[in-house]
């Protein structure tokens, strides 16, 4: 079983949090975590294959593909649910669920692209930069600069 590099440091982000919360919180609350943390990482797994089958063009129309991916969450519900039912940790239960940001966060900083010192760019003082919309990516129109 591959494990794509997202998950290996969702699980190595899980594994240093339960370990830090078995130190400095109480054992329910690290069991809270690990039970999160275990639910996070099932439905991740599920979601990014069902991305990929998807962006490879492997998924033809809608109605099985939204069946599990309405399977998944129900079972995730489930999950929470029980784990919240039995006792868990509401705030270790959620970090537990939350872990995946960071690891999304760091894999996509180490997938950036390669800064290119040769290559071309505005000077920082050109008035080029004026022009430019960042939050369009693109040239301002002059209309919308009169209204």
């Amino acid at each position: 079983m591959a494990i794509d590099p997202i998950e290996r440091t969702n699980l190595k982000l899980s594994a240093g949090a339960i370990a830090a919360s078995l130190l400095v919180a109480t054992p329910a609350f690290a069991l809270s975590l690990a039970v999160g943390a275990a639910l996070e990482a099932f439905n991740f797994r599920g979601l990014r294959r069902a991305s990929q089958f998807l962006f490879w063009g492997e998924i033809r129309g809608g109605g099985p593909w939204i069946g599990v991916y309405g399977l998944r969450f129900g079972v995730l519900v489930i999950g929470i649910g029980s784990a919240l039912y039995f006792g868990a940790d509401p705030v270790g239960l959620l970090i537990g669920l939350s872990l995946i940001m960071p690891a999304a966060v760091i894999e996509a900083w180490r997938a950036r692209p390669v800064v290119d010192p040769a290559a071309p760019a505005l000077a920082p003082d050109d008035e080029a930069w004026e022009r430019w919309n960042p939050w369009l990516a693109r040239e301002r129109d002059p209309i919308e600069d009169e209204g």
